[in-house]
């Protein structure tokens, strides 16, 4: 019986090993492969084949040259505006969502650029554990293997941005006809607004709310100085 456990546990050391090289080899292809899908644009194709539909997936890769500044700066404002600095976990806002829930408010989300490139890329949408110590895992990757400028880069071109709709060209155009280069700051602003509901809000037909959080992703643009702090990427 000895022997066995002491077989069952090399074998999960070793397929444990295994797991971690691969997640590496993984994480380090992507520093400079073209993002071409992800896991999520995976779950999606899975959740309409399971629900008797079909859904076509669109998403263009644009290397960082051919992103409109306006939309990287837009991001960073609406979704962590510590990025350039943080090492993949915003502690700050972490305590402020906790003490919020403490006292009374929504638990809300306090996840990073570096956190949402992880899940969108290589895990799935739920809020199991398991999903968050996965999640955890390849964001320590991604920050210690790219730069920001390519997780930024990574990010905008995998991002869900309505149904079947991910990365900024795709939604670019969807919305408002342009390709990502050409973007203006009200239609930075506006994708940017819609990242928390993606499916629910339209960058192009912009309800109240988003009319409102848009603005808002515009003064704080302001407030980080411009285009000019993407150059602390």
């Amino acid at each position: 019986m000895r022997g066995w456990w002491r077989r069952a546990a090399r074998a999960l050391g070793l397929a444990l090993l295994g797991w971690v090289g691969l997640s590496v080899l993984l994480v380090l292809m992507f520093r400079v492969v073209p993002v071409g899908g992800s896991m999520v644009m995976l779950e999606r194709k899975v959740e309409a084949w399971r629900g008797g539909t079909s859904l076509d997936i669109r998403q263009d890769w644009r290397p960082w040259s051919q992103l409109s500044s306006q939309a990287k700066l837009a991001v960073i404002a609406a979704e962590d505006q510590r990025f350039p600095v943080h090492h993949g976990f915003d502690l700050v806002e972490l305590r402020r969502a906790v003490t919020a829930s403490l006292n009374g408010g929504d638990l809300r989300g306090a996840s990073t650029l570096s956190q949402q490139t992880a899940k969108n890329l290589f895990l799935w949408t739920d809020r199991s554990w398991v999903r968050k110590g996965l999640e955890a895992w390849f964001t320590l990757l991604i920050e210690m293997l790219w730069p920001k400028q390519r997780i930024l880069e990574v990010y905008l071109n995998i991002a869900e941005w309505d149904d079947g709709v991910f990365g900024l060209e795709a939604a670019s155009r969807h919305y408002f006809g342009v390709s990502a280069s050409q973007l203006s700051v009200v239609q930075a602003s506006r994708l940017a607004a819609i990242l928390p509901n993606p499916r629910g809000w339209s960058a192009s037909r912009p309800g109240s709310h988003v009319l409102g959080r848009s603005a808002w992703i515009r003064r704080q643009m302001r407030n980080l100085g411009g285009p000019g702090y993407l150059d602390r990427l």
